[in-house]
């Protein structure tokens, strides 16, 4: 039963708990403040120069705590409504200066870049990142988790979220300067009396020769993102900061025309439905304190939101796709309660869309910051009626406050789901993640949903959820991962995302890891084993099991190799179909198979990519194989293609299951403001072609103008079953323009 494992591992890890020693608060720098009034160009007058405090990069990587490859002169500076960040970043030889982008937030890792990390609640938990490049692109995104990432996890680093922030750079001589200037309005902090403190991290990425060089010196042992890691940065201490409360006005105008091609009643024909539109909506924030911000939205419209990328599914289980709309970005990492994995308690994609199509979203609200010593984050949206869906309610509820020491919360979540119909749904659970010593974190969350009729029932373990994990976080020396869940067999959160249900089991991984010196052409290299046993929880009979060895290796050139051999064990009552051609029948198995990545330098002009998984695959075999080239050719173009093959073989029954899935993105940049992008993607299996073009003019933040156009059509082999033939499934053509008032 639930309640016996469970409390076995609470009582643990509370005794445990108990015995943590409050750790102190890091001693904050100050930084330079200034009331004369600071102009917006890429170089800074010497007398504001001399006035701002300089700050001392040291290398991260490749070779931790050596003296940087090229000098960094930074410098800070605040006045009562903008954090001021300047830089002059210096090269030997300014040929090595590297800019392949302008586009906003490109997450291409082959520019030269700049930036900042601030966590703001210094929380050492989330934060907020402002980069740059040589070009004078924008890139700002969200940190969440620590920045701790595993495969499968979502939400460690948010692209799609933006704020309003101001960045100059140029280029000049053996240089390039950069001037950073950040409103206070657009950063949720607390301040206690006239002070506030705030984490802090500067970063410089050096392109040419690989190298990451950071303020304070952080060690790279804590992983892929340990450059930006909040719990490593420094705090920064500001006074008297009082930023202004605008209120933010974003009507926007849509018109748009659509074509859909539709099987009438009688199966004989499509029929083509032509639609035409014009609408706008409204979406407003207030910051009502420095600590606590208010959105509204009405008619909320994500017609520009980029499109997804196709996948192929060869699992047993759901697929997760990240949500690439705005309005669910803002402080999105307050509303994660992880369920291990990509399972979610609450999955933002639930709301406006169903089975891929949008539903009209009537209009919401929500609350996010700090209130005391708790963070709040409040969200309800109204949606229409859509199909045999009615119209919803959907609510989402999260508390969350620091506890013990710096690195460890304590939270609670709701999630409500109401129709006009009478039909409901409610979840809620408690999570915790503590910082036991050293780098081990002890994380537990309970969860539970309601039945069909809406009725909670707290003693039933088949609507209930369960996880507690015991985790060494570093990529240095010894480290492990112990974790236990149960997922009842009705627990499916109706604002969630859960893949698995009725499973409950173990996990364990243990690696050793090495950071080597600056003799040795390799940057690091692991070890690791990691295994897993999953069962059912009303049979107590094989889910799936798994354990496998494997090692991934870094050069400090770039280039990347991970292997690992895979022994897996795999049990179900259901036959499980790819296709109507292929299928793995009910029953117990066992088969080896091996998964191997290698990708070159990302730092380069061109990259690339490549994927191979070989070997079983149930009763059959297995040749999958993924390349994904990406050609940075200049700052104004970009493009990347990508193929992946599957072939799935089952001799014994004489069937195959093979799947080609392309995709090809153009991406024209003419300048910082205005970007043209093309996507492509053809689906073998869906026998479909689509297709996404982009147009994009943001002269300055909250002020946009798209042109989208869309397109899906069959490809040669499509099977119309005896029906005439059709050219494309659906088309549609999209203006749209958003204005933002300050007021």
């Amino acid at each position: 039963m639930i309640e016996k494992k469970f409390i076995k591992y609470i009582v643990v890890g509370l005794l445990v708990f108990l015995l943590v020693n409050k750790e102190a608060y890091a001693n904050a720098i100050a930084i330079s403040t200034s009331l004369e009034k600071i102009e917006l160009t890429a170089t800074i007058s010497d007398e504001i120069w001399q006035k701002a405090t300089p700050i001392d990069l040291t290398m991260h990587k490749p070779i931790f705590g050596k003296e940087p490859s090229e000098k960094s002169d930074v410098r800070l500076l605040y006045t009562q409504d903008y954090l001021w960040v300047f830089a002059r970043l210096y090269y030997k030889n300014p040929d090595n200066i590297v800019a392949n982008s302008k586009k906003r937030d490109e997450e291409s890792k082959s520019s030269d870049a700049f930036g900042i990390i601030l966590d703001t609640y210094n929380d050492n938990e989330s934060a907020l990142a402002f980069f740059t490049s040589p070009t004078g692109q924008r890139i700002d995104y969200a940190m969440a988790n620590d920045g701790n990432y595993s495969v499968g996890t979502t939400g460690t680093v948010n692209y799609n979220w933006n704020t309003f922030w101001d960045v100059k750079s140029k280029v000049e001589g053996n240089c390039w300067y950069v001037t950073m200037r950040i409103p206070f309005s657009s950063l949720r902090f607390q301040s206690i009396g006239d002070k506030t403190e705030m984490g802090l991290i500067v970063n410089r990425t050096i392109s040419y020769c690989n190298e990451i060089n950071t303020y304070p010196a952080i060690d790279p042992q804590y992983g892929i993102y340990a450059a930006i890691k909040p719990s490593q940065a420094t705090t920064v201490s500001l006074e008297n900061v009082e930023p202004s409360k605008p209120l933010l006005i974003s009507p926007y105008a849509l018109t748009g025309l659509t074509q859909i091609h539709e099987l009438n009643e009688t199966g004989t024909k499509y029929d083509l439905n032509k639609t035409s539109n014009l609408t706008g909506g409204l979406d407003v924030k207030y910051n009502i304190n420095s600590n606590l911000t208010l959105d509204l939205t009405v008619n909320t419209d994500f017609a520009q939101a980029e499109a997804d990328d196709e996948l192929v599914n060869i699992t047993r289980y759901s697929l997760y796709l990240a949500d690439k709309r705005q309005f669910f970005q803002e402080r999105s990492s307050i509303f994660q309660f992880s369920l291990g994995g990509s399972q979610q308690l609450f999955y933002s994609r639930r709301i406006g869309l169903a089975n891929g199509q949008p539903v009209t979203i009537y209009g919401g609200g929500r609350l996010t910051g700090r209130i005391g010593k708790w963070d709040v984050g409040i969200l309800n949206m109204q949606t229409e009626a859509f199909e045999s869906t009615p119209s919803e309610n959907f609510g989402v509820y999260r508390l969350r406050r620091q506890v013990l020491n710096p690195n460890s919360y304590v939270g609670a979540m709701a999630t409500t789901r109401l129709g006009v119909d009478g039909s409901k749904g409610m979840a809620y659970g408690v999570d915790a993640v503590i910082k036991l010593f050293g780098d081990d974190y002890l994380e537990a969350r309970v969860a539970q949903n309601t039945d069909a009729d809406g009725t909670a029932m707290l003693a039933n373990n088949d609507l209930s959820f369960a996880t507690v994990k015991w985790e060494r976080r570093r990529d240095a020396g010894f480290a492990y991962n112990l974790n236990y869940t149960y997922s009842g067999t009705q627990f499916s959160p109706s604002v969630g995302f859960v893949s698995k249900l009725g499973v409950e089991g173990t996990y364990l991984k243990t690696q050793y890891g090495w950071i080597f010196g600056e003799n040795s052409p390799l940057y690091n290299f692991k070890l690791l084993v990691t295994g897993t046993y999953n069962e059912f929880v009303t049979t107590k009979e094989l889910e799936s099991a798994y354990w496998y060895p494997g090692f991934s290796l870094m050069t400090k050139s770039g280039w990347s190799l991970s292997s690992y051999l895979f022994n897996k064990f795999e049990g179900f009552d259901f036959d499980f179909y790819l296709s109507q051609d292929a299928y793995v029948p009910a029953g117990n198995y066992q088969f080896l198979s091996s998964f191997n990545v290698l990708s070159s330098p990302i730092s380069k002009p061109v990259s690339c990519g490549l994927i191979a998984t070989a070997g079983g695959y149930y009763d059959g075999g297995q040749l999958s194989l993924s390349i994904s080239p990406v050609f940075n050719l200049s700052s104004s173009l970009q493009l990347t293609t990508s193929y992946s093959l599957n072939k799935l073989t089952f001799n014994t029954r004489e069937q195959e299951f093979v799947s080609h899935l392309a995709k090809f993105k153009a991406l024209v940049m003419l300048n910082t403001k205005l970007s043209i992008s093309s996507f492509v993607q053809y689906n073998s299996v869906s026998h479909a072609i689509s297709g996404n073009f982009r147009f994009r003019y943001n002269p300055a933040e909250g002020k946009d103008l798209y042109i989208v156009y869309n397109e899906s059509r069959p490809d040669k082999t499509y099977d119309f079953h005896q029906v005439e033939p059709i050219s494309f499934f659906n088309r549609m053509l999209m203006v749209k323009y958003v204005h933002t008032f300050k007021i």
